[in-house]
C-alpha cells in the first residue's frame, strides 16, 4: 500500500512560477459514499490537521517543506481530499507537476507521506478498506510529484 498516494496540494514550497498558474482539479473522483464514509468534512479536516503535523515531524521528509504556507497546504489538502473523495467540494490549488517541479522528490519521500497520511487516518479511525479507496484515487498523482 505504500505506492500509494499523493503529495497532495502543495508537498512541498509553491514555486513562484506555479503560483500564478489555473487550477487543475484531480482528474479522478469517487462517488459520494467514499466522502460519506470518510465521515464527512469534519473528519477529513481532522485527518488533513494531523497529516500536516505527521509530516512536519517525519524526518524524512519534513525539510521538503521549508519555506511552505502551510496554512494554504492545509486548506488545499481539505479541498483535494473533499473534491476526490465525492464530497463536492472543488479543489482550487495549482497542478501538481507545476507543484513539485524542481523538488527532485523520491519515491522514498512519496512513501514516507503515504505512511504519514494511514496514521493520519488510523488516529481518525478510518477503516483499512475506506482508506484504500482514497488512496487509489491519489495514486495517479505519484507521477507528477516523483521527480527522481
Amino acid at each position: 500500500m505504500l505506492g500509494l498516494i499523493l503529495p497532495a496540494a502543495g508537498f512541498a514550497q509553491i514555486s513562484p512560477e506555479a503560483a500564478g498558474t489555473a487550477a487543475v482539479a484531480p482528474a479522478r473522483t469517487a462517488d459520494p459514499s467514499l466522502f460519506k464514509d470518510l465521515g464527512g468534512l469534519p473528519v477529513i479536516e481532522r485527518v488533513v490537521s494531523d497529516f500536516v503535523a505527521a509530516m512536519l515531524a517525519d524526518e524524512r521528509i519534513k525539510h521538503t517543506f521549508a519555506g511552505t504556507n502551510l496554512q494554504r497546504l492545509d486548506k488545499m489538502l481539505v479541498e483535494q481530499f473533499c473534491q476526490i473523495s465525492g464530497g463536492g467540494c472543488a479543489y482550487t490549488g495549482d497542478a501538481m507537476k507545476e507543484v513539485h517541479q524542481g523538488l527532485k522528490l523520491t519515491n522514498a519521500h512519496f512513501n514516507a507521506l503515504v505512511e504519514d497520511l494511514q496514521l493520519a487516518m488510523d488516529k481518525n479511525g478510518i477503516p483499512s478498506r475506506t482508506q484504500n479507496r482514497l488512496l487509489a484515487l491519489l495514486a495517479p498523482m505519484q507521477r507528477d510529484t516523483v521527480t527522481r
